[in-house]
């Protein structure tokens, strides 16, 4: 073992058994980004988790200020709860760096990538991961011959939005109009692709660990924003039903697909599987969601993880990074 790997064992080994090792931590949440309310949900539930184990962990509503208000509190690390533009796109790991202030979860370049779902697109199809072809709209006219091109339906979607913001799914020409306003409101590039007709699953990634896979059930049209955080006719299954083998497969493409963009500590990957049993990678969380609906710490169950536990050691990573 390396000097690097032998101090990240110790940092570890000490901080499940001594809180103090952490500093004061700041647990940064809400923002500015569309996905505010959920982050402000889910940095409550990490900043009670961290409390609740002695943390001394402190709650911040991030605005334009937050830097001032780091300095000024003094904390050693930060817990990164923020969704979203701002939060998940490398601006506020960025921020830190300068501050020299250690953070949870991926660095600046896996952030700005993962946010980024045309980039991430684009590294996949490099490096020959699967995920659906894809066109970018500049215009509506550009979605006509998307569907030209890729047939109908359609998937339309902003390129730098999260929690199916601005997603709509085209079934008929005359819908294209309302889905363009819809995307194009988000102030990001336009993605089109075909709607892939199958089983959804996602992979939480924890600490280089690919965890189960869970399957993702809605009467919905498709697992939307109101299916993620609001209704509770949304199954979510773990085991996911896949046979052990297969299960091993995905999973391992999940690990691969996070890897590619260079996420760090914790994220999720969001994988579709069509009829003919072909994966399809679709996007990358690099700061997911941690509320009550949320998708890892589901998957942290099934291994055995309660909350409290994987926040704990989702801060741990941001130990390693302080070398």
């Amino acid at each position: 073992m390396t000097l690097k790997g032998e101090r990240m064992q110790q940092a570890r080994q000490t901080a499940v058994t001594d809180p103090a090792v952490f500093g004061k931590v700041a647990v940064l949440m809400g923002g500015w980004s569309a996905e505010r309310d959920v982050s402000l949900r889910s940095g409550a539930a990490v900043l009670a988790a961290l409390q609740a184990q002695q943390v001394n962990a402190h709650g911040i509503d991030a605005d334009r200020q937050v830097l001032n208000v780091l300095v000024a509190g003094k904390f050693d690390r930060v817990f990164i709860v923020l969704h979203g533009r701002g939060g998940e796109d490398g601006v506020i790991q960025g921020a830190l760096e300068i501050l020299g202030l250690p953070y949870t979860g991926s660095g600046v370049m896996a952030s700005a990538l993962g946010m980024d779902k045309l980039r991430t697109k684009q590294l996949w199809l490099g490096i020959g991961l699967p995920t659906p072809p894809y066109r970018v709209a500049t215009r509506l006219d550009d979605l006509s011959a998307a569907a030209r091109d890729l047939g109908l339906p359609l998937a339309v979607k902003p390129s730098r939005e999260g929690s199916s913001i601005g997603i709509s799914r085209v079934d008929k020409l005359d819908q294209l109009s309302t889905a363009w306003e819809s995307a194009a409101a988000c102030n990001s590039p336009v993605l089109v692709e075909p709607w892939v007709q199958g089983e959804e699953y996602t992979g939480a990634v924890l600490q280089d660990e690919a965890l189960p896979l869970i399957r993702l059930e809605t009467p919905r049209l498709f697992y939307d924003y109101q299916a993620k955080y609001h209704a509770n006719d949304t199954r979510y299954l773990c085991p996911c039903g896949l046979p052990q083998a297969r299960e091993a497969e995905l999973r391992d493409l999940v690990r691969r697909a996070y890897a590619a963009v260079g996420g760090y500590g914790w994220g999720r990957v969001d994988v579709l599987v069509d009829a003919q049993e072909r994966p399809w990678l679709l996007e990358v969380n690099t700061v997911p969601g941690m509320t009550d609906h949320s998708l890892v710490p589901m998957a942290a169950r099934a291994v055995g993880l309660t909350f409290e536990q994987l926040v704990w050691r989702i801060l741990e990573t941001s130990l390693s990074r302080a070398d």
